[in-house]
């Protein structure tokens, strides 16, 4: 995939004008960047960079690496200061720890990894096919992070945020949904056990830190000691809670069997 699009100075801020000139495999890419973004981008080549998956790093004519890495350790900071902002000011009466699980839960990777997808940005990322699943789970929400970095970049932090609000956050509804979804399913699943008198548990079957030194905590849920289900998460209570999510959703549907 090639994004370059050489703009001079005075042509970047009327660059749409000059796609006709493009060649329709040049002018694919450029369009749907414009698509996402909601407005013309000026240095492509920060687009072309966040797209691109460590696996199908190239180097430049000096010799340097390229790949999306930078652009998301810069992303993941301005999207948190933006989501924190939005969030500060929308929840006024809420508590410092609502808005901590709030924010916790509008840029995990599950949300980005969703949201990556139904923009349309996954479609556009460059990876190694070969092993763009084995190596990384959370492509296209560690792309959408470089992305956001690219954007902060390109246009700077005020339109950045605007880009984040219109097209990420999609709506105040969608927005409320994701943030205030922090039920405490470990405290749900505790009372069930308690009302039946079984016992509750947890083990900790695998704590893997990645080249970033991000962790997956594999936690496993035990009720009256035998094995009810596994959960996955970023930290180790966040694997509990998702066992006992799973767990909650088995007992809804009545097929959670437990020896008495």
């Amino acid at each position: 995939m090639v994004l370059q699009v050489f703009l001079s100075k005075d042509m970047k801020f009327n660059a749409i004008n000059n796609i006709r000139f493009l060649t329709k495999y040049r002018q694919e890419p450029y369009l749907s960047l414009k698509k996402i973004l909601g407005f013309t981008p000026r240095r492509i080549e920060l687009y072309e960079m966040a797209l691109r998956h460590r696996s199908a790093t190239s180097k430049n004519d000096k010799g340097e690496v390229e790949n999306n890495e930078r652009l998301e350790f810069l992303g993941d900071a301005v999207l948190t200061s933006i989501v924190s902002d939005v969030l500060y000011h929308r929840y006024k009466n809420k508590t410092e720890g609502f808005l901590t699980n709030a924010r916790s839960n509008i840029v995990k990777r599950n949300t980005l990894n969703k949201i990556s997808q139904e923009i349309g940005l996954a479609n556009l990322v460059i990876t190694n096919k070969k092993t763009q699943f084995k190596t990384d789970t959370n492509i296209y929400g560690n792309t959408l992070e470089a992305f956001v970095g690219a954007v902060y970049l390109d246009v700077g932090y005020e339109k950045c945020a605007q880009f984040v609000k219109e097209k990420l956050l999609v709506s105040r509804e969608h927005m409320m949904n994701i943030a205030e979804d922090n039920k405490n399913f470990k405290s749900e699943l505790l009372e069930w056990c308690q009302q039946k008198h079984y016992s509750m548990d947890f083990k900790l079957l695998s704590d893997v830190v990645d080249n970033r030194n991000r962790h997956t905590f594999t936690s496993e849920l035990l009720i009256n000691d035998q094995s009810v289900c596994n959960g996955i998460g970023t930290t180790k209570r966040a694997s509990e809670q998702q066992a006992c999510k799973e767990a909650l959703k088995k007992i809804k549907q009545g097929t959670l069997l437990i020896n008495e």
